[in-house]
């Protein structure tokens, strides 16, 4: 059982702090020899498999990195071109590493304000009044909890579906949020959090509740 992400969004719906510990499980890497014998694209600005599916490797998969040095985007760690790379026979044979496309930060601001909205659509098209919004969405491979404060700040939790606690959990988040955010002098309102102990209470809660499932009796 895992907690894979933590996100902190504002009442305007912007993300003022996110938390991500995912590895992606589906991952392949392999020696090429050339010429390549997979057809690569740029989309996006990342480097995507367009056609060859084999040993793990599936379309959409992004080159993640290269002879074991991380790629950012379409470009190699030492600031290469990959796809110029990758066609240069001098530079075989090539260790590639395959994975799911990482989201970026621009990305992360996006589903953000984008959850948001939906947050807002559910509650409005409740038939009752005082409607608390979204609480969960559940997909074959994780579950995506979310607790809103009475001031309209949200957290988001995504976890394994089978991981325990996650209610008390995201109380605990805001606990912390109360004692190591808002009662520091230097923090502003419905801005990035960036606190130091914020961070470690965090991630101290988030191993606890990985281990043990819950908060105590109840959770």
């Amino acid at each position: 059982m895992a907690i894979f992400s933590v996100y902190v969004v504002n009442k305007a719906g912007g993300l003022i702090y996110q938390w991500d510990s995912y590895s992606p499980r589906a991952e392949a890497e392999k020696t090429f020899s050339y010429p390549l014998d997979l057809l690569l694209k740029l989309h996006d600005e990342r480097v995507l498999v367009a056609f060859g599916q084999r040993d793990g490797i599936r379309v959409g998969h992004a080159v993640l990195a290269i002879n074991g040095m991380d790629v950012n985007g379409k470009y190699t760690a030492d600031g290469k071109e990959v796809l110029e790379y990758l066609g240069n026979s001098a530079n075989y044979p090539v260790s590639i590493r395959f994975g799911r496309p990482r989201l970026t930060s621009n990305e992360k601001l996006m589903l953000a304000s984008m959850f948001h909205s939906l947050f807002a659509i559910g509650s409005q098209l409740s038939p009752e009044q005082g409607s608390s919004g979204i609480e969960m969405l559940e997909t074959d491979t994780f579950k995506l909890h979310c607790f809103q404060t009475l001031t309209g700040i949200k957290f988001v939790v995504l976890a394994d579906p089978r991981q325990a606690g996650i209610d008390s959990l995201l109380r605990k988040i805001y606990e912390i949020y109360s004692d190591f955010a808002l009662k520091n002098p230097f923090y502003s309102l419905e801005m990035p959090i960036r606190c130091e102990l914020f961070d470690q209470n965090l991630k101290l809660a988030l191993e606890v509740a990985e281990k043990a499932g819950t908060f105590g009796p109840g959770s």
